[in-house]
């Protein structure tokens, strides 16, 4: 990590550390772990979701077995910006309160399906009805501390969640791009990446029929998007450059139903029964890449082909006969290389190897002719 960044982080005005009951303190709604927003979810429903998909049972064995360390406050902001007393949002430190709130309710382990946890003692649930502090009166004054611990920090979140965030901090408490890669020790534009990445997701679910819930994978694969429209081929095939995408809808609404299409080339759809061409980041984007740079490869694509027949029909028979020339003579020079212990005689391996030989001279003979042909004109003309 960047020395400036540590010491941008060491630099805030230091926090009081109070002590505060556990009932009076929430589970943030806004936290960007919750990748659909969770404004209008209860606690419980919060909970779960810690619990389902955020391996709360890790932080939840530890306290249990350590206790709760007083050295790592949660930070909290006042959940009415009125009151100074309470109850307060955890911004950062959800998932250990979602541990505490397990290892001291029974039944609410039994709610949640949190069956794997252990009894912890009565002196000990005693010691967990109050959690150590650190409050702050917005989420503005907390933007730095939290960016640094998971964007490019010891604790980072998945990329769409870190998309999330450094969306909110930009566009809600005008913090700059560049203040924000500079303030986390961002030295590769990853921050202009995801928020680039998120505008463009935002602006399909907002002006085009796309949906992330129609995806076929139960994961959301959001380094696809970030990553893709880093790349010039993708950022001319839905109108964007990258610096002037850096903003709400930056796609042209002529080219939405472009951005429709490779989303679902990306995610598939379920509801029109479409299977995501993009599998595996590597190799299928960079595949998909050189499909969509030619209009035939669009063409075949949209036609409903598979991305790889996609991707012979776009880069022509010239490239592909020269591809293919390179990977023979690359299988070749293994063979002729491992002759030596990998041939013993068979002679199946012998009678192969004659095909071989009587295709590379049908294609020799077939060059040579065209080489003479081309000849001939070149000398007349």
């Amino acid at each position: 990590m960047a020395k400036q960044q540590i010491q941008a982080v060491k630099s805030d005005p230091p926090h009081e550390i109070s002590r505060v009951p556990v009932d009076g303190l929430l589970l943030d709604p806004n936290n960007p772990r919750f990748a659909s927003g969770a404004e209008n979810e209860t606690q419980e429903d919060l909970l779960k979701v810690l619990w389902n998909e955020f391996a709360v049972d890790e932080v939840a064995l530890s306290i249990a077995a350590n206790g709760f360390f007083d050295e790592e406050p949660l930070f909290v902001i006042p959940k009415d910006a009125k009151s100074e007393n309470g109850p307060f949002v955890v911004v950062e430190g959800n998932r250990r309160l979602a541990a505490v709130r397990l290892l001291r309710d029974t039944n609410l382990r039994q709610k949640i399906k949190a069956t794997n946890l252990p009894e912890i003692s009565a002196s000990n649930k005693e010691k967990l009805d109050t959690l150590p502090v650190s409050k702050y009166k917005s989420r503005e004054a907390l933007w730095r501390y939290v960016g640094f611990r998971h964007i490019n920090g010891p604790q980072p979140w998945d990329s769409f969640s870190k998309a999330v965030y450094i969306a909110t901090v930009h566009d809600d408490h005008r913090i700059s791009l560049d203040e924000i890669a500079n303030s986390i020790g961002d030295r590769h534009a990853t921050v202009k990446r995801l928020y680039r990445g998120y505008k463009i997701l935002e602006q399909a679910e907002a002006m085009t029929s796309f949906r992330r819930e129609d995806r076929f994978a139960s994961k959301f694969y959001f380094s696809h998007l970030y990553t893709a429209t880093d790349q010039p081929e993708f950022q001319r095939f839905i109108g964007i450059d990258p610096e002037r995408s850096l903003k709400p809808n930056p796609v042209p609404k002529p080219k939405l139903g472009e951005l429709r299409e490779l989303l679902v080339w990306f995610y598939g759809s379920k509801s029109e029964k479409r299977l995501p061409l993009v599998q595996h980041q590597n190799p299928d984007l960079n595949i998909l890449r050189e499909v969509i740079s030619e209009p035939r490869g669009v063409v075949a694509l949209k036609a409903g082909l598979s991305l790889q027949r996609s991707h012979e029909i776009g880069i022509g028979d010239e490239r592909r006969f020269r591809n293919a020339l390179v990977r023979a003579k690359e299988e070749l020079q293994i063979a002729d290389g491992t002759i030596t212990t990998g041939y013993v005689g068979e002679e199946d391996a012998y009678l192969l190897f004659k095909d071989i030989f009587a295709i590379v001279n049908s294609i020799s003979g077939r060059m040579e002719s065209k080489r003479s042909r081309r000849t001939i004109k070149s000398r007349r003309g």
